[in-house]
């Protein structure tokens, strides 16, 4: 199977733009918090799609490696 984002999303990687997203986010989840709001489907990263237990809507949140922080849920 061919994935279409992978350049991308190392790039992105490389770049650190998670770190960079996440310094001009407002809400942050812990490993702990996304366990409590989401359901975890799969992770790319930086990315892991989600079902946000609290309305059901999927989506996807970026993270970064360390240290863990999940943010900047984005609705599908």
């Amino acid at each position: 199977m061919t994935d279409n984002t992978e350049a991308i999303r190392r790039e992105m990687i490389a770049n650190d733009q998670p770190a960079a997203d996440l310094a001009q986010t407002k809400q942050v989840w812990t490993t702990d918090e996304l366990r409590r709001d989401f359901i975890v489907h799969s992770f790319l990263a930086p990315f892991v799609t989600v079902t946000r237990l609290s309305d059901g809507k999927v989506g996807s949140l970026e993270f970064n490696h360390f240290p863990r922080f999940y943010f900047n849920f984005q609705e599908d």
